[in-house]
């Protein structure tokens, strides 16, 4: 059985020194963007800090969204509707970067290609909306129309691909799922 199944895009604004520098050259609240493959945010895949104490340790992770370091966080979750079998691709991609994950390092000289306008692309590198736009393109789905290397988390919020499902704080949302689910009144798929 082949059917459509979500896949959801979360943007964030941590309030970190690294997500303000990066407003301030982009202009945009929230400057980092995740894949999550399930709406109560359990399962959420992006390229940031390993370690939330130590900016400079980044790359490939899991991301914990019920944690302190997204304590204080603003945040628009999207959802995007794919083809089981872009989604399986999906899927297959996260799964090879979590079992290869140390090999993977987070992309700042392609930040700085955005700015200069000048593709910096690098082997098993990757920057978030890099990544997010990358892993959807790979199967299939462009988001945006521009190269991978040069989508921001602001051209990921103003795609129509994405379809906006909750805007706020963060940890409200994550709150109200388990709320939800706590009670029976929200079912997951």
């Amino acid at each position: 059985m082949n059917r459509d199944v979500d896949i959801y895009v979360l943007l964030t604004n941590t309030g970190t020194l690294f997500s303000k520098t990066i407003q301030l050259y982009t202009k945009n609240l929230l400057n980092h963007a995740s894949i999550a493959f399930d709406s109560d945010l359990n399962e959420v895949y992006s390229f940031g800090r390993k370690n939330p104490s130590n900016p400079f340790f980044a790359g490939f992770v899991k991301e914990d969204v019920r944690g302190p370091f997204f304590e204080d966080s603003i945040c628009s979750l999207y959802k995007c509707t794919v083809t089981h079998c872009a989604y399986i691709c999906i899927r297959n991609q996260i799964r090879y970067m979590e079992q290869n994950r140390d090999q993977y390092k987070y992309n700042l000289l392609g930040m700085l290609g955005i700015m200069l306008n000048i593709e910096m692309k690098r082997d098993y590198a990757y920057f978030c909306s890099q990544f997010v736009a990358s892993v959807f393109e790979q199967s299939g789905v462009n988001l945006v129309d521009k190269p991978s290397l040069f989508v921001t988390p602001g051209d990921l919020e103003q795609t129509p691909m994405l379809e906006l499902v909750y805007h706020g704080k963060l940890h409200a949302y994550t709150g109200c799922q388990e709320e939800l689910q706590a009670t029976g009144a929200f079912q997951t798929a």
